[in-house]
């Protein structure tokens, strides 16, 4: 198998197959949260897309270099991978908070507690932890990471879409809210495992 042929592998399983928040169900918080609207919930993904495509190279890049790299107190550095990467992912939401407040203050509003949220969203730090357990290189870690947000933000997006049609039903009084939403990122859930088949 050639080495392209393995990423676009790794790239669909990451965005579909093993979707980031319907299949290893990491990232909830602003999937639930932030998925009211499509405008919003796109902004959110994109931010998302962001932080981890960047965190997974620089994650990479520290991982390899400094915490696993034999020249630096033999490797042994390899237990604050956890620590370092949290400290990376933190640094990049700042930034990305910052840009957004400057550049798109409507999306800042709009995103309000869930953006520095990104810091806490265990699908980010599971990037780069995964990366790392996966043994994969710092361009593989990357496009698993893009992968990764992709399916994120097509998650994210199309709950959004299909929560603003709930808007228009005739929902029962007991599914109303919460309810109706978390039966439907289930349901979403149940079509998503319709990929395992693809790889």
């Amino acid at each position: 198998m050639s080495e392209i042929q393995e990423l676009v592998i790794i790239a669909i399983g990451s965005a579909l197959v093993n979707n980031v928040v319907l299949s290893q169900f990491l990232g909830i918080c602003p999937f639930l949260g932030v998925s009211k609207k499509v405008e919003t919930a796109a902004g959110m993904g994109g931010a998302v897309v962001f932080v981890i495509g960047i965190a997974s190279a620089v994650t990479g890049v520290i991982y390899k270099f400094i915490l696993a790299n034999p020249a630096i107190l033999g490797g042994k550095l390899v237990y604050l991978q956890t620590i370092v990467f949290i400290l990376v992912i933190a640094c990049l939401v700042q930034f990305v908070e910052m840009f957004l407040r400057k550049a798109m203050p409507s999306l800042y509003q709009a995103l309000g507690v869930y953006l520095p949220l990104i810091t806490t969203n265990c699908a980010v730090l599971g990037v780069a932890l995964t990366n790392v357990q996966k043994e994969y290189g710092i361009f593989t870690g990357i496009v698993n990471g893009l992968a990764t947000a992709i399916g994120f933000l097509i998650a994210i997006v199309i709950m959004a879409g299909i929560r603003e049609k709930i808007e228009y039903c005739d929902v029962p009084e007991s599914f109303k809210g919460t309810p109706i939403v978390l039966v439907t990122a289930c349901l979403m859930s149940i079509a998503f495992f319709g990929f395992s088949g693809v790889i």
